[in-house]
């Protein structure tokens, strides 16, 4: 039998597939859930996935609470683990600082310190956002010293979810050095839905996007000509998570998960508007403007968009040669990005629900 798993954020999109993929390999995996009684369910949705749900195991315990909240039985099955796969975040734009602290923040420690003292692998996912320098720095991030950062500052520009994991990141990468600890790190950009199935949760940023054009609120196209927001593949991610945790080289090492081949922002939306049968915006609005837009009172709501959102649209490009390489040492081809938002339209979209 292949080793054990321990994931946590399991029962979320990436945690779903990241199942699938490690069950269907024949890993037995331990996720820690918050509500073990919805195990059932969970095995079904692996199932559905393509995986073996029933090699699926509950631990009763919450990133938040102290010592995991893990019973002294089930900690001690924590030790079965050849990797620890941390997926878990509590994710929300207006995230409350001190819930996106306790959450995702501290619970990476927590499952930091359960890994180095387990002798298991820790990969850590993180974002596609921490491989953007210029971004960094906007935000106040001392990249070289990450202590001397001023973080109740990087909130305040960044909002409380994406400033918990730019800080989780620095912390779990000092802890795990403390502890002399195995660390992976892998960085997703934006999820796009299963390649060939479309397979989408509701509550993802690209799915609300969808939703936005096929209901007719996206009247302009964000940014410029040079704005794209980066995506990957949901069943890829999963499949690179598998093979970069076993990966000896990765030791110590980092994989930016992210296909160059995502259209700008205008050719998205167009690729969006063609599966969904309806007409893709053709005018330009600032990001500035936009932004002080979403300001006025009741903007968001009518808008169904949030100015954290803003920040994962690029002009940016990215080195992504390190991941290229690894995909093709693993015979992993990457799949296509326009096929797969052509489905991800028509499974989100109004016909698809």
């Amino acid at each position: 039998m292949n080793p054990t798993c321990l994931v946590t954020g399991a029962s979320g999109f990436i945690g779903r597939h990241l199942l699938a993929t490690l069950t269907a390999h024949g890993h037995p995996v331990l996720a820690l859930l918050r509500r073990p009684e919805t195990l059932p369910a969970l095995r079904e949705q692996v199932d559905a996935l393509g995986g073996h749900g029933e090699l699926l195991h509950a631990l009763a315990g919450d990133l938040a609470s102290s010592g995991l909240g893990l019973s002294d039985s089930d900690r001690r099955r924590t030790g079965q683990a050849a990797v620890v796969f941390h997926l878990g975040a509590q994710f929300a734009w207006r995230l409350p600082v001190d819930r996106a602290r306790a959450v995702n923040v501290h619970g990476a420690r927590q499952i930091a310190e359960l890994a180095a003292a387990s002798g298991s692998r820790l990969l850590m996912v993180g974002g596609f956002m921490l491989h953007n320098s210029t971004h960094l720095r906007r935000l106040g991030i001392d990249t070289e010293h990450p202590a001397r950062t001023d973080w109740a500052g990087v909130y305040r520009r960044s909002g409380g979810y994406e400033g918990s994991k730019l800080e989780a990141h620095f912390l779990v990468n000092r802890r795990m050095r403390e502890l002399a600890g195995a660390l992976t790190c892998v960085h997703p950009a934006t999820l796009c839905g299963h390649s060939r199935t479309g397979h989408m949760l509701p509550a993802q940023p690209l799915a609300g996007l969808i939703d936005n054009l096929a209901r007719g609120r996206l009247r302009a196209i964000p940014g410029t000509p040079a704005h794209w927001l980066p995506l990957v593949c949901v069943d890829f991610l999963a499949e690179l998570l598998r093979l970069a945790a076993f990966d000896p080289a990765l030791v110590g090492g980092e994989l930016l998960v992210l296909d160059d081949a995502t259209p700008n922002l205008a050719g998205l939306l167009e690729r969006l508007a063609r599966a969904l049968a309806v007409a893709p915006p053709r005018r330009y609005l600032p990001l500035g403007v936009l932004h002080a837009i979403l300001q006025v009172p009741g903007a968001t709501q009518l808008l169904r968009t949030e100015p954290e959102s803003l920040h994962f649209i690029q002009t940016q490009r990215f080195d992504t040669s390190v991941t290229r390489a690894f995909a093709a040492r693993q015979g992993v081809p990457w799949p296509d990005i326009g096929a797969a938002l052509e489905a991800t339209a028509r499974f989100v979209g109004p016909a698809g629900r």
